[in-house]
């Protein structure tokens, strides 16, 4: 068969298909005004006598984009039917088909591919409708500024899209302040730099820059654009003070505030660190005054943060310097640091009186004496004024008045005798508030701090005073536990010595108890003060009989212990009948006495004793102990430590007189018992030897017997022995048994 190759003719030609061939591309020029314009015919040469049917199938035909081309499906040839946009779509790939009548493939499908040419049918552009950027100022030639950019949507393999930049236009701000061309910019890469000196932030402060772009290399279509430059501040001014010389004005006694501002000129940008300046003092060595930067102003507020003192210094000269707070850039002049000279006057104001310290510190004992100086020399005037002083005005300032303050010297003294024990001492501690007012009554007042220390000011005081002890004084917690109170606080209270004196210790024991306390005896205490202080304590100790427990017995528990072989109905029964026979017997004596007053013999009657002696000599004062089953011992304490003698003295007669003649016999006749009586109660009013009349006598039975009381004291001045109960007999059967009772046989 005869193969064609192919064949480009403004778009047109024939081209026969040999199965496999490779066929070369078609090129199509965008934008064609010329549609539909042929592009290429295919002829199949395979050999056949039918009609042959061309189909056309690919994007462009069938496919998106459709409809840009089509063939004839008779003579096979392909036609574009709209103009094409490169930019859109650069390249079609399509298949032809030769088919008979009946569909039936005659060829193997044959691939077209459609390139579309570009051309320039696009302007540059710029990526940003302005650019910023920024250039410090004195920038030598050549310092890189920014970069600017453009794009093209031609084909980048083309002239059409091979870009070039230039800068066609320059404005100084402000206007016409630089004239010569200060920057240039690279017309491939667009990178822009400086061309010049002179770039001085305080001359300009920007440019803008107007730039083009054009594609075929800077020979076809073109673009404009706007660059703007900053130009940007170094420190290269340093800060000066404008004026260099100030007076200012301070009133003593005053602190944190303010007493005047100082100016400073800075040509740097306004509102950053190479224009803000930093201030400092350089002669201030007590640290009077402190120098602070106003932002907004930039200007140095001085202020006093000490109180200034005008009779200590009424005039201070200030040396101020200033600096930015950024370094200065090495562009600046090499120029000495700017300085200021302040002078600050001293105003004197009445100052109150101060005191030396506050609160006022004293420590004295608590026992101190009244009109004791307790403080001097509190307080003085700054301004040399003379003082007054007084104590404060209202009691609770002083709550115990215990204090005096001399009113021109301003001495504390105590007015009164502290006690640690008032409720205004806390921890101590006693608080007062005392006033000092100069000669124009400007006051001002102090605490007071009273640390008291305790003192020994009260002995210590036995406790109980009474108690019971058992009568087996062997048996185990037989004693007395006694303990001490003191009103004193520590180290002036416990722990107490106890001592017995030695004419008592004869029949009482002292033992320690736990360190707190000792068992019975007629006792020293004394607490451990400096010096300390003892007393002597009376105690009333009753001797008794105990149970197994250590526990005393009750009297009719003593008495059921003491009998044996009588039950209890039975005693009982005996005591009653003791008591009938002993109204019986009182019955028979007021009868007696009524009927029959001198029938009854002297030295037989019931009432009369027949002893020589004492009526008294019944009655015994004891001043030791250890006598009878239930005695009782009497000890008197003395705040002096001294123990009184063994029968105290009365208070309402003489001492050392003789003792007056007591009735030495009963009367004769029971009715003169009362002249009796009276008669032996105004001797013993005149004896200056018995007790004081509100001293308490306790009288106990000597002897032995029964656990009851002895009527004999009041019936004879002898013992039972002596008493003859034999006229009981005749008194008839009832008082039989009551003689029996008393028969000394």
């Amino acid at each position: 068969p005869q193969t064609l190759y192919p064949w480009r003719n403004q778009g047109k030609g024939v081209v026969r298909v040999k199965r496999d061939w490779i066929i070369p591309p078609i090129r199509v020029l965008e934008n064609s005004k010329q549609v539909p314009e042929n592009l290429v015919q295919i002829k199949s040469d395979k050999i056949f006598t039918g009609e042959v049917i061309y189909k056309l199938e690919g994007p462009g035909v069938d496919q998106e984009p459709k409809n840009l081309f089509e063939i004839d499906d008779k003579t096979g040839m392909i036609r574009s039917k709209r103009p094409l946009d490169r930019e859109k779509y650069n390249s079609f790939t399509l298949k032809a088909f030769a088919l008979s009548p009946s569909g039936e493939r005659l060829e193997n499908p044959t691939t077209i591919e459609i390139v579309v040419l570009d051309q320039n049918d696009n302007r540059p552009a710029f990526t940003q409708s302005e650019f910023v950027g920024t250039v410090s100022e004195f920038s030598v030639p050549g310092t890189s500024v920014m970069s600017v950019s453009a794009i093209d949507k031609d084909d980048p393999m083309t002239e059409n899209a091979y870009l070039s930049y230039s800068i066609i236009g320059q404005e100084s701000i402000p206007a016409n302040a630089v004239t010569k061309t200060m920057f240039g910019i690279n017309n491939q890469t667009g990178a822009i730099y400086t061309r010049d000196v002179g770039l001085d932030r305080e001359v300009v402060k920007s440019f803008r820059l107007k730039l083009q772009i054009a594609d075929m290399g800077g020979m076809g279509l073109t673009s404009e654009g706007v660059a703007i430059i900053h130009v940007s501040d170094i420190n290269n001014h340093a800060p000066w003070f404008s004026p260099t010389s100030y007076s200012m004005i301070a009133v003593e006694n005053r602190e944190d505030y303010e007493i005047g501002r100082v100016n400073v000129t800075d040509r740097d940008d306004r509102g950053t660190g190479n224009w803000e300046a930093k201030y400092l003092i350089a002669n201030d060595p007590n640290g009077n005054f402190a120098i602070s930067t106003d932002p907004a102003t930039n200007q140095g507020v001085l202020t006093v943060v000490k109180p200034l003192d005008f009779e200590a210094q009424n005039e201070y000269v200030l040396t101020l310097m200033v600096e930015n707070v950024n370094p200065l850039s090495n562009k600046a002049p090499n120029l000495p640091v700017s300085t200021a000279t302040v002078v600050v006057t001293v105003v004197n104001e009445n100052e109150a009186p101060h005191f030396r310290e506050d609160p006022i510190q004293i420590v004295v004992p608590e026992s101190v004496v009244p009109g004791t100086l307790l403080k001097s020399n509190i307080a003085f005037d700054p301004d040399n004024s003379d003082l007054r002083y007084a104590a404060a005005a209202k009691h609770d300032r002083d709550p115990e008045r215990w204090l005096d303050i001399n009113r021109d010297t301003g001495d504390l003294t105590a007015k009164r005798t502290f006690n640690m024990r008032s409720p205004h001492v806390r921890n101590n501690i006693y608080n007062a508030v005392v006033k000092v007012t100069d000669a124009d009554g400007v006051s001002t007042t102090a605490t007071v701090a009273i640390t008291l220390k305790e003192t020994n000011d009260f002995p210590p005081q036995l406790f109980p005073l009474s108690g019971t002890v058992c009568k087996d004084a062997g048996r185990m917690g037989s004693g007395l536990v006694l303990t001490a109170v003191d009103e004193d606080f520590p180290p002036h209270a416990a722990p107490f010595t106890f001592n017995m004196p030695d004419d008592l210790s004869i029949n009482w024991t002292v033992i320690q108890v736990n360190g707190k306390g000792r068992p019975l005896g007629i006792l020293f205490v004394s607490d451990s003060g400096s010096p300390a202080l003892g007393a002597y304590a009376q105690v009333n100790v009753t001797v008794c009989p105990c149970d197994s427990f250590g526990d005393c017995k009750s009297e009719a528990g003593a008495i059921l212990g003491s009998s044996v072989g009588i039950s209890f109905i039975a005693l009982i029964i005996i005591m009653a009948s003791i008591a009938l026979l002993l109204l019986l017997l009182l019955l028979a004596v007021a009868v007696t006495a009524c009927g029959r007053r001198h029938h009854i013999k002297k030295g037989t009657g019931l009432l009369v004793g027949e002893s020589e002696d004492d009526i008294r000599d019944n009655v015994f004062n004891y001043d030791e102990q250890g006598g009878g089953e239930e005695d009782e011992v009497r000890l008197h304490r003395s705040s002096s430590g001294v123990p009184r003698g063994k029968q105290p003295l009365r208070k309402d007669a003489p001492h050392n007189l003789p003792s007056p003649i007591y009735p030495r016999r009963p009367p004769a006749d029971p009715t003169d018992i009362e002249d009796y009586i009276n008669d032996g109660l105004e001797a013993a009013d005149n004896d200056p030897n018995v007790p004081p009349y509100d001293t308490a006598l306790i009288y106990d039975y000597e002897g032995e017997g029964s656990l009851a009381g002895s009527l004999s004291s009041i019936a004879s001045g002898s013992s039972d022995g002596d008493q003859d109960y034999d006229y009981l007999n005749d008194w008839g059967p009832r008082f039989q048994k009551l003689a029996n009772m008393y028969d000394p046989r």
